[in-house]
């Protein structure tokens, strides 16, 4: 069983509590800094692989979490939210009139379904109302991501098995995907990477995510492009080769813009797949600048999310 994070740090491979002691169940998050508060969604594993509901937490440093319980619930009433469906990747963007769009990836058992799900709230932690699910453009698409560009646009990113991982621009509302922006493939032009997450850095951006390999973990790779329509760059390692990205699997990167720097902050998942409740986060500084990035590995850690600065 994975240990318990010191209290105010972050540990790669320790677990987070909340404010009751409780393990943060937050697999497969998203997150937002709002305010000059961070919230996460994040799986709830107290059902082993399907939909246990989908937890939210706030923190001021992102390492002491606040639960404020279900922003989604499952739900017998409506199919795609049932216990024992697949719910995974909530990722939540705030939109204009103040209120919270979610995203989140649905699935079947056996994961042919392949779709992407939509909810909204007024306030960050929910309630969330489901609102529908469907395949973007008729396009398969299991683990997604969401980004949010300096003009305002959003994006859904999505792995779709038989052709790639997508960049879809989504609609104002961001109910719907609008249109396919981009679409890449591993180096061997087979397949696109999973577990995706972008962000832009000094007018640069950067696309991460994670080979096909199940529960199992391996070199996560990024890629850079001027634009989310690409062309995108080949892909490279951002943590060290045959590390399996320090035995973690990409969910999301996160920007935290401070009055002394700007810090990227990579959330990754190590999964246990027989125990899925106490499976581990692995979160790390990452460098971003000048086309590269690069994970720094520290036993223990914190951000400032005032300056920016990580010590």
């Amino acid at each position: 069983m994975s240990t318990l994070a010191p209290p105010g740090k972050i540990a790669p491979g320790s677990l987070f509590t909340d404010q009751d002691g409780r393990i943060a169940q937050l697999h497969g998050a998203g997150i937002q800094h709002l305010d000059g508060r961070f919230w996460a969604w994040g799986e709830d594993k107290s059902a082993g692989s399907t939909f246990g509901g989908v937890a939210c937490y706030s923190s001021p440093d992102l390492a002491t979490w606040t639960s404020h319980g279900h922003a989604l619930a499952p739900d017998p009433a409506t199919p795609d939210l049932a216990p024992g469906r697949i719910v995974e990747r909530p990722k939540v963007l705030p939109r204009a009139d103040g209120t919270f769009v979610m995203l989140l990836h649905l699935d079947s058992p056996d994961y042919r379904d392949a779709r992407v799900g939509w909810a909204i709230a007024d306030r960050p932690e929910g309630p969330y109302r489901y609102l529908h699910g469907e395949r973007p453009l008729g396009n398969e698409s299991r683990d997604i991501g969401v980004f949010t560009d300096t003009d305002g646009a959003s994006y859904l990113l999505s792995e779709d098995r038989p052709h790639g991982l997508h960049i879809y621009r989504l609609s104002p509302d961001l109910l719907h995907a609008e249109a396919i922006v981009a679409t890449t493939l591993t180096p061997a032009g087979t397949h696109g990477y999973e577990s995706p997450a972008l962000v832009e850095h000094d007018g640069l951006y950067y696309l991460f995510g994670s080979d096909l390999t199940g529960w199992s973990t391996n070199d996560n790779k990024y890629a850079t492009a001027t634009g989310p329509a690409g062309p995108w760059s080949d892909w490279a390692d951002f943590a060290p080769p045959a590390s399996a990205t320090h035995d973690s699997q990409t969910s999301v990167v996160v920007t935290v813009h401070g009055s002394l720097r700007t810090s990227h902050v990579y959330i990754g998942d190590r999964w246990i797949k027989d125990d899925l409740f106490h499976s581990a986060p692995v979160w790390l500084p990452l460098d971003i600048g000048g086309g590269k990035a690069r994970l720094r590995y520290r036993d223990e850690w914190t951000i400032d999310p005032a300056t920016g600065v990580i010590a």
